[in-house]
């Protein structure tokens, strides 16, 4: 396995944020990026910015909402699926696989559900259910194996900084962290959590009600390894110093960092 730094970062509108991404990369230099929310139509996905700052890129975009995108430092990805399978008639951007460095990623926008209960909760649930078909083939297929992205699901309450003022949120809700837990089940590694077993640990911070100063944040961006990549898992965190900058995405990236050799059991 080669070294690797591999981060997710829901943009929120890569156009107007894109001196902010590419202060990212420069600073942090993730080896593979997963973009989510670029709200932008493919023709404008700034790709020669990107590939000018050493970044090969793929992009599954549309205008004003969704989309998502995968960087690689130093070479192009190779698309391997565009869209959700089982999504097919379905008109939104929300997921793209692609290898790069030995590893298969997959990069997801899952839907965020709200008003629940109602016609988009039950897409949230629909589009949760393919998820968890798709994974369980691509967790069978044995090769090292990364899902990518805003999940847009707070796993359990020590992923949010008070649960009862979000507890009508389709983000809470036990049938979407019922769905994520189904993930966990089939074998992936929540990295975050797996190294931060007791720590309250946030990746994205409202915009609304200072939420941002008062650090009530919520743990929705997530990066799950299946058993061929998880003893690789060295490190991994999530670079708050993005959300602080002037005319930041209400998320900040959160990365992991794999190591040559496998972990000692």
């Amino acid at each position: 396995m080669k070294a690797l730094k591999i981060a997710t970062f829901n943009i929120n509108g890569i156009r107007s944020r894109l001196p902010a991404l590419l202060a990212w990369l420069e600073r942090e230099q993730p080896d593979i990026a997963c973009l989510q929310e670029l709200k932008a139509a493919d023709q404008q996905f700034p790709r020669a910015e990107l590939e000018a700052a050493g970044y090969g890129s793929l992009h599954h975009g549309q205008p004003s909402w969704n989309g998502v995108a995968i960087l690689v430092r130093g070479s192009d990805p190779l698309e391997v699926r565009r869209g959700l399978p089982g999504m097919e008639e379905d008109g939104q951007s929300r997921y793209l696989e692609a290898a790069a460095h030995g590893v298969l990623v997959a990069c997801l926008y899952l839907p965020n559900g709200n008003p629940q209960p109602g016609p988009k909760f039950d897409y949230k649930l629909h589009w949760f259910e393919c998820l968890i078909k798709h994974a369980r083939s691509l967790y069978e297929s044995g090769h090292p194996t990364l899902l990518a992205g805003d999940f847009n699901v707070v796993p359990t309450d020590m992923d949010i900084y008070n649960p009862r003022s979000w507890m009508k949120d389709a983000l809470l809700q036990p049938e979407s962290r019922a769905c994520y837990q189904r993930l966990l089940d089939q074998g992936w590694l929540d990295a975050i959590r797996h190294l931060y077993p007791d720590e309250r640990v946030y990746t994205f911070w409202d915009y609304f009600r200072n939420h941002w100063a008062r650090n009530a944040g919520l743990r929705i961006d997530h990066l799950l390894l299946n058993p061929e990549l998880a003893p690789y898992l060295k490190r991994a965190g999530v670079d708050a110093w993005v959300r602080n900058e002037a005319k930041a995405s209400d998320h900040a990236p959160v990365w992991i960092e794999l190591g040559t050799r496998r972990a000692r059991s």
